[in-house]
């Protein structure tokens, strides 16, 4: 992880990002949909995790008031288990903090384990169920909540919300 830095993304990033959203998720994301959510979607946040100009990872959030809620996180599979799903998601944590969220939810499938005991491991809490919620098989989707966010930067500043 040494080498790994973690920064917002950028609509360079795309194709990256969309690269490793098809090779992780069964109902994977179009590019289009990144790009809107770069360019049109006021309320989104994305990080990725790069390394020596490789894209190795990703992680987005819907900023809306003051909750987050966490849209998606993924790692390319050959450097997964280095802590870069950790470091994203502490990231954009991090950074909805920053913007004043105080809580912060996703959905995470019920057979998705190691994913759940991350977030567990990061301040989430299990609060629900959602059944059926996954199209591409029915799998139910576990709904958790992280009321635990990291203090906000004091010099934290985002052009788009810095007014002059």
């Amino acid at each position: 992880m040494s080498n790994v830095l973690i920064r917002r993304m950028t609509l360079q990033d795309v194709d990256g990002v969309h690269a490793i959203e098809q090779a992780t998720f069964k109902k994977p994301w179009k590019r289009e949909d990144f790009i809107k959510e770069m360019t049109t979607n006021t309320c989104a946040r994305y990080l990725v995790a790069e390394e020596e100009g490789r894209i190795l990872g990703f992680a987005g959030a819907w900023i809306v008031l003051d909750e987050a809620h966490i849209t998606n996180i993924a790692v390319l599979e050959a450097y997964r288990g280095r802590g870069i799903g950790r470091a994203l998601t502490a990231g954009l944590l991090q950074y909805a903090a920053n913007l004043g969220v105080v809580y912060a939810t996703l959905e995470v499938r019920r057979g998705n384990v190691i994913a759940q005991n991350l977030y567990k491991s990061l301040g989430f809490e299990y609060v629900g169920v959602r059944k059926r919620y996954y199209e591409d098989n029915g799998e139910d989707a576990f709904l958790y909540c992280c009321q635990h966010m990291p203090e906000a930067d004091p010099d934290f500043e985002e052009a788009e919300t810095v007014n002059e």
